[in-house]
């Protein structure tokens, strides 16, 4: 990747660089001008057919056309004498490529000997990578080479072996590498965490019958609930983990009092409630669990958790938002593509995370994607950074995601991008959650639940709440929906 620019300086380099005009140090004098070194980078990273039929490295230029060496005149060295092709050369007259692969092999061939299986499989994959030198810059990172070199001592790589490792985002990029290539099964690795978080977790209780308590608890509704789930959610592990968090103070604040679970009363309830924040209400769910199990009276209760009332931008706002959309170049073609389907569509980001290929179809005359049950067609310019998308996906060009059908791939391999990542994103140029409610909310007047709920993929019943919020006025639209010829048609086509 080319290095960012700084701004030129005229004073202290008075020459403008012949290809981009700015002032910046020259690099080096070819026939057409004096380059900069950024220019001079981007030269040698240049590749494509010449006019003269050669396929390669086209570092000059000639009548401002990118050209070979032959034609150019340009003197440069992109030979390599490892693997005889043209490209930019690292060292030692060798290209990235080379020296990647050579590094592989040092590192998980130590003495020559050849790597287990397993590491074989990462070794290749990291030697295919389209983009050598992001391979060889996280390789030679000194915990990335120390953690290679221990397992390319062991004889055999199994999820337990790596779980005796200490835990580091090392260890777990280079599990999701073999199991992305087939290298090791693949396990729900939120379900492991919250197990192994679980554990600690009791280590805090107090009490040893609480501790029981809590591991049942644990065990026959958390963790059974996760075995179900063909994949744990990430909200499904944070529920579970505050869950556990604030059943363990309760426990301990009744140990505190010298009592036991089926010793509690509702003025303990009361008194442990009042004493601290609103999110003590989140214990019902482990009294509603402690309930079904005859451990204490069913008639005990918490006042519930109850969020407060969230902001929604008006349409006004979205409106602006989506216009800004179409001119922005401070957001990538992945965030604008999230953005729309937030904006418009009052999408998820949890949702919009999950999409892949299958959901979306790109043609030279439309763009469509399928949220709920209905085609959903984007005309321009909504369509331009899914057009975008789908020529130069994220992590293309790594072994992390050798055939992902992720539309949002996420760093770790195999995995598509963290909501919190993409929430986190949005935030610099509006709230996601404030729009997706805004537009739920505007579009509650436009059209009736069922039609709503089946174009975008939601309930009837979350649309219903919506509904009743906006006061939406059914009758009235009804008495205009078949003259109009229905909405239907417009939540398929949006412009």
């Amino acid at each position: 990747m080319t290095r960012p620019r700084k701004a030129g300086d005229p004073t202290k380099w008075p020459e403008a660089c012949g290809r981009c005009g700015e002032h910046h140090k020259i690099a080096v004098r070819w026939p057409d001008a004096g380059i900069c070194g950024y220019c001079y980078q981007q030269a040698k990273r240049t590749r494509g057919t010449c006019a003269c039929g050669h396929n390669g490295v086209l570092p000059g230029r000639v009548d401002t056309l990118p050209a070979c060496r032959k034609c150019s005149g340009v003197q440069l060295n992109v030979d390599c004498i490892g693997c005889g092709t043209e490209g930019e050369l690292h060292s030692g007259n060798r290209c990235w490529s080379c020296i990647l692969t050579l590094t592989i092999d040092r590192l998980l061939s130590p003495d020559n000997e050849p790597p287990s299986a397993a590491l074989q499989v990462i070794g290749t994959a990291l030697k295919s990578m389209k983009r050598a030198n992001s391979g060889l810059t996280w390789i030679q990172q000194s915990h990335v080479t120390a953690f290679l070199q221990q397992l390319a001592a062991e004889p055999v790589i199994t999820h337990a072996r790596l779980d005796e490792l200490p835990a580091s985002r090392t260890r777990e990029y280079v599990r999701g590498l073999l199991v992305e290539h087939h290298a090791l099964p693949r396990r729900d690795e939120l379900s492991i965490r919250f197990s192994d978080w679980a554990e600690q977790a009791l280590d805090r209780i107090t009490s040893p019958s609480h501790r029981d308590i809590m591991r049942l608890y644990i065990r026959w509704h958390h963790q059974r609930r996760m075995n179900q789930m063909d994949e744990v959610t990430r909200g499904t592990f944070l529920r579970a983990k505050q869950a556990v968090t604030v059943a363990v103070e309760l426990l301990n604040w009744l140990s505190d009092q010298g009592a036991e679970l089926a010793e509690v009363n509702q003025a303990h309830l009361d008194r442990w409630q009042a004493e601290g924040p609103t999110t003590r209400g989140i214990a019902s769910r482990f009294l509603d669990w402690a309930t079904k199990t005859n451990l204490i009276d069913p008639s005990l209760q918490l006042q519930p958790h109850r969020r407060g009332t969230s902001p929604r931008l008006d349409a006004a706002a979205q409106n602006g938002l989506v216009q800004n959309l179409s001119h922005t170049t401070d957001m990538n073609p992945r965030d604008r593509a999230a953005a729309i389907l937030v904006l418009v569509f009052g999408q998820q980001v949890s949702g919009i995370v999950k999409l892949t290929w299958d959901n979306v179809t790109v043609t030279e005359e439309i763009v469509t994607i399928t949220l709920g049950t209905v085609e959903i067609a984007l005309t321009p310019p909504l369509d331009e950074p899914w057009r975008e998308l789908a020529v130069t996906p994220t992590h293309h060009q790594t072994a992390a995601h050798p055939n992902s059908n992720w539309v949002f791939r996420g760093g770790s391999p195999g995995r598509h991008l963290q909501a919190s990542t993409l929430t986190q994103r949005l935030s610099t140029a509006f709230s996601s959650r404030a729009a997706r409610l805004g537009t739920l909310h505007e579009l509650t007047k436009l059209a009736p639940v069922a039609i709503i709920a089946e174009a975008l993929g939601y309930s009837p019943a979350t649309i219903d709440r919506h509904a009743l919020a906006s006061s939406a006025n059914y009758m009235e639209y009804m008495s205009t929906f078949h003259t109009r010829g229905g909405l239907e048609e417009p939540l398929r086509t949006v412009k």
